[in-house]
């Protein structure tokens, strides 16, 4: 019996060692063994198939899966509500309000078949397998009261869905640029509804996504944009003023650029007028001479005031001034009052100093009194200065004083006569400034009568 329990005693102690020995060795690994690889270790452990309760159904995540573009199928169903509704615009808008058609996906497609009647290939004008409806723009009539009510009609389509105005743009822009795929009639029928947009104020159709894309050299060489816009012009002009039309060609960024819409060999101003004489749009034509003049009489200022600042000797001014006058063919009137603005342009003034502004001022009539000679050749030349002087020192605070002393010295100059001044004094004066300089006109008035009898 003791013999059994000391034999029990030395199983129990040696199993003891062995879980003591087997925990020191366990402890020692996982010192030894890097975080990376017991975290690897972990993965793995856990990757095991976990149990699932029976009769149960994973569920996969679900994911946005982009339907295959048909557009083909959004133009049959378009062309069908035409074709069910005979075209009426009215019923076609109500039919389109109502149906379930994805237009902000196929706004594109939408536009090409309410201009063409059918879709187009892609990059193209050339009309696209399909059905296919004869009431759009180009398949109607190019009139007015034919085409306005498409205006309308797609007026109202912007307002209940505006996303699609950006679709209208993209097809306007792809149509103009294209321009050479239409036969005349459906290029004048695009004029047409253009003009029209523009006098209804359609949204959508920006001035610069018309004029801009017509500006493609090869469509100027054919004559194709001059056609274009001279349709364009002669609508727009029938119901709008031409103040509407020159602010409309400003935000397209091409009022001074009218000779960019004809082919190079007819870009001279006769050419130009004489093409729109013939096409009946004369209020075009005298704005189109006005800016002409307007950028001759800038290039001349602007060569005269560089002379002058680089005190240009007097007789080579004056050859500038007869060269621009011939080839301009500016009117003498505009010439005196150029030279007088160049001349008080280049004097230095003074802030304050009065004394200096009037010693300048007197030195600057003085120095060029020779320049306004050679051009105030008459007693309406000669007025017309005095005019100007008179004006300017009413304006212009520094030489409002100064206004009998710069007569006088035009006077002594002899660029102003006395039969000039005495007829200005008497009913020849501007109504501007006739009371504020009227004591400086008695002063002047008895100044010139006492030299003329010193002078006799």
């Amino acid at each position: 019996m003791i013999y059994l329990s000391t034999k029990l005693l030395f199983y129990i102690v040696s199993l003891l060692f062995s879980l003591l020995f087997l925990l020191h060795v366990t402890h020692a690994e996982s010192i030894r063994t890097p975080p990376s690889l017991r975290f690897i270790s972990f993965l793995f452990m856990s990757s095991k198939e976990r149990p699932t309760l029976g009769g149960t159904r994973i569920k996969t995540r679900k994911r946005n899966i982009a339907a295959p573009l048909d557009p083909a199928a959004f133009s049959d169903a378009v062309v069908q509500i035409y074709l069910d509704n005979a075209g009426d615009l009215e019923l076609v808008a109500k039919s389109i309000e109502s149906s379930d058609l994805n237009f902000s996906r196929y706004g594109d497609t939408f536009f090409e078949v309410v201009f063409t009647g059918g879709r187009t290939q892609p990059g193209t004008t050339k009309p696209d397998e399909g059905e296919r409806h004869p009431y759009s723009i180009i398949d109607c009539e190019p009139k007015r009261e034919v085409i306005l009510p498409s205006v309308i009609y797609i007026q109202k389509i912007l307002r209940r869905k505006p996303f699609l105005i950006k679709n209208l743009e993209n097809v306007m822009q792809r149509f103009l640029q294209s321009l050479e795929l239409f036969e005349e009639n459906e290029s004048k029928k695009l004029a047409i509804f253009t003009a029209l947009a523009f006098s209804q104020k359609l949204s959508g159709l920006p001035p610069e996504i018309v004029f801009q894309p017509l500006l493609k050299d090869n469509l100027v060489a054919k004559g194709l944009v001059l056609s274009f816009m001279t349709d364009f012009f002669r609508e727009y002009l029938i119901h709008n003023s031409l103040d509407d039309l020159i602010l409309i060609l400003k935000r397209g960024k091409v009022e001074d650029n009218l000779l960019d819409f004809f082919p190079s060999a007819k870009r001279t101003p006769e050419a130009v007028s004489e093409h729109f004489t013939k096409a009946g749009l004369l209020p075009l034509v005298e704005y189109n001479e006005k800016k002409i003049f307007e950028m001759k009489l800038k290039e001349m200022k602007s060569m005269l005031t560089s002379q002058i600042a680089e005190e240009a000797d007097i007789s080579e001014v004056i050859v500038t001034v007869k060269q621009h006058v011939k080839d301009a063919k500016l009117p003498d009137i505009e010439v005196v009052r150029i030279l007088w603005d160049v001349m008080m342009d280049a004097v230095q003034w003074s802030g304050k100093n009065q004394q200096q502004n009037a010693n300048a001022a007197l030195h600057q009539v003085k120095t060029w009194a020779k320049l306004l000679n050679t051009f105030c050749t008459t007693g309406k030349l000669e007025l017309e200065l005095l005019y100007k002087v008179q004006v300017q020192c009413y304006d212009d605070t520094k030489l409002m004083k100064l206004f009998p002393e710069i007569i006088k010295s035009l006077y002594h100059q002899d660029v102003l006569a006395e039969g000039t001044i005495l007829h200005w004094f008497r009913k020849g004066t501007n109504p501007k400034g006739r009371y504020a300089t009227y004591h400086f006109e008695i002063v002047l008035f008895f100044s010139i009568h006492f030299l003329c009898f010193h002078f006799n």
